[in-house]
């Protein structure tokens, strides 16, 4: 389970960096500067969620083929 909150950590760190270069603030109205960031918040961590979920399940599984 260690291992798991670990992943959940990295790759959350990860997907706000790869997130940092979209300029979503384009896309809301003016000065909702805080809804921008809680939607780029939301949206890196359910992207960290997925990918954690998908290494982990890879990795488990293709131990005990």
């Amino acid at each position: 389970m260690f291992l798991k909150a670990l992943l959940y950590v990295i790759v959350l760190i990860i997907t706000i960096w790869a997130l940092d270069s979209i300029n979503i603030n384009n896309l809301f109205k003016k000065n909702k500067y805080y809804a921008s960031r809680v939607l780029y918040l939301i949206v890196s961590m359910a992207l960290a969620y997925l990918v954690v979920n998908f290494l982990y399940d890879f990795f488990l599984y293709s131990n005990f083929s």
